[in-house]
């Protein structure tokens, strides 16, 4: 699908587990500009997109509390959209992991609404379960674990607040290897091979958005045939993801301590990238653990 045209609805379906932060989305999209409505049923969606687009784009919260919910029922209003020609869709799926879940159950005492006599493990199971064909459906991922509502609702604004200027949102990520890959990511680049800052005693305590950390890791020869290779091959890509309809892209560089040369390299992505007339966000996932003050002299 090619650009929304100002005859086209544009609508973003919000869904996930229960906990996962629908209800937070559903917010930050109408605080964004969004109309938004959470739990419509899912046979009312066709009578929304009856007539005129309207001036704001859409966001729908859906998830097993709709009354008419099921996986077939949703799968099915998701393939009936994207084959409407006036109808642009965006799939935002809330991920989380089962022990989070769970804790967030805990703390707030609610009963999970697959569950309501039972443990919360089995409601989240089962939610899992029914929502699996779904999250492989989604156009857009977002693991809310780790994040905290201001963390998640920065977030979901670095992806969506462009979405009434019909853009390809991107956003760059660093990460460590060692607590495992990001969810969500569309491309991603091993950095190991660079030479490591870590080992210099006087680069250790910084992190690549210093200029030091950044020439260092840019001073290993294979630095910039690795760089352009991913510029060029990025730049190829973007045309073809806007082309096919995908409303936000996710590319993400590991490292061993997701500190120095992960950084340094989302960093010039980054830049270089707004530099070409992008709107990028980036995120240091490693980094957003240490205080604001560390690492970046």
């Amino acid at each position: 699908m090619s650009e929304p045209t100002a005859s086209a609805h544009q609508l973003i379906l919000v869904t996930g587990p229960s906990g996962a932060g629908r209800s937070t989305a559903i917010n930050v999209l109408e605080d964004l500009g969004f109309e938004a409505i959470d739990n419509m049923p899912l046979r009312l969606v066709p009578r929304l997109l009856e007539g005129a687009p309207a001036k704001h784009p859409m966001a729908l919260g859906m998830d097993v509390r709709n009354r008419d919910f099921s996986t077939s029922a949703l799968i099915e209003t998701i393939d009936r959209l994207e084959r409407r020609p006036d109808v642009w869709l965006t799939v935002l799926y809330l991920d989380c992991r089962t022990d989070v879940l769970l804790r967030r159950f805990s703390e707030t005492r609610r009963r999970h609404p697959l569950a309501p006599a039972e443990s919360p493990e089995r409601g989240v199971d089962r939610e899992l379960d029914l929502l699996a064909p779904i999250r492989a459906r989604a156009d857009s991922l977002i693991d809310t674990s780790e994040l905290n509502v201001h963390q998640f609702r920065a977030e979901m604004e670095r992806r969506f607040a462009a979405e009434t200027a019909h853009g390809l949102a991107l956003s760059v990520e660093s990460f460590s290897y060692k607590r495992g890959l990001p969810r969500g990511i569309d491309m991603v680049f091993d950095c190991r091979f660079l030479t490591n800052p870590y080992w210099q005693s006087d680069l250790r305590p910084l992190d690549g958005r210093s200029p030091r950390v950044a020439a260092y890791v840019a001073s290993d020869p294979k630095f910039h045939p690795f760089y352009d290779r991913v510029l060029d091959l990025t730049r190829l890509l973007l045309p073809a993801y806007v082309e096919e309809g995908k409303a936000h892209l996710s590319i993400g560089f590991g490292c061993t301590g997701g500190q120095h040369r992960s950084v340094a390299m989302a960093e010039r992505l980054a830049k270089t990238l707004a530099e070409d007339g992008q709107q990028v966000a980036i995120r240091h996932r490693e980094l957003e653990r240490r205080k604001p003050e560390e690492g970046a002299a």
